[in-house]
């Protein structure tokens, strides 16, 4: 009766609109449709008038984005290489119960778990090139409490609730600002307050600002 889709603007941008377009295909006439997602451009809402029959839409305003339970911070770093001893005085200072690091590419989550681990730093990784079944147990483990510290790429930004995540580092800012409110939503889940910080390169002030006037 119903087809719920969530994280919409993903689902029908990627490759999965054809699979969703060949579900649709098959549907009763009177299904429901559902679109969710926290972030959604004109260009998906245009398609979704594709399959949908006069749709209710429920849109929140743009200034409401902003996640009033995270605080949120930047650090001027300058350069790329000062990050790492940046992110070990954190590390040290911070009393936190869970926290997510975030990066842009597969390989930098590779190269950053083994720099924390050969600093002695406990935390754990994942990213799209791991075997489903390692990412639902890195997953699982990190639900339950088992590891305290998640090195992620924006495989781990989206609609995965951990309600013990009071910190979110982006040691590198993302590629856009949708993917930024993605990424600090993990803090702050069920009411609870939570902090964003992120690190800032000389390069990284457009994206910054963007952000900044954006939400």
């Amino acid at each position: 009766k119903i087809l719920v889709i969530d994280e919409a603007d993903e689902m029908l941008a990627r490759n999965f609109k054809q699979q969703l377009y060949d579900i649709y295909r098959y549907l009763p006439h009177e299904t429901q449709i559902v679109i969710i997602s926290a972030t959604i451009s004109p260009e998906i809402l245009d398609m979704t008038e594709k399959f949908m029959t006069d749709p209710v839409k429920i849109l929140v305003k743009r200034d409401e984005l902003t996640l009033k339970g995270i605080k949120q911070f930047f650090v001027a770093v300058e350069r790329e290489e000062w990050k790492f001893d940046t992110l070990c005085d954190l590390y040290e200072t911070l009393t936190v119960t869970q926290a997510i690091i975030f990066v842009n590419t597969k390989r930098k989550v590779d190269w950053l778990t083994d720099k924390m681990r050969e600093a002695n730093f406990t935390v754990s990784a994942i990213h799209g090139d791991m075997p489903q079944q390692e990412r639902d147990a890195i997953t699982n483990e990190f639900r339950q409490g088992e590891s305290r510290v998640l090195i992620a790429t924006d495989v781990f930004g989206r609609g995965i609730d951990v309600a013990q995540v009071s910190l979110v580092i982006n040691y590198d800012l993302p590629n856009s600002r949708e993917l930024y409110i993605h990424r600090i939503g993990r803090s702050g889940r069920f009411g609870r307050k939570g902090v964003a910080v992120n690190f800032v390169k000389a390069d990284d002030i457009r994206i910054l600002r963007d952000i900044e006037q954006f939400y």
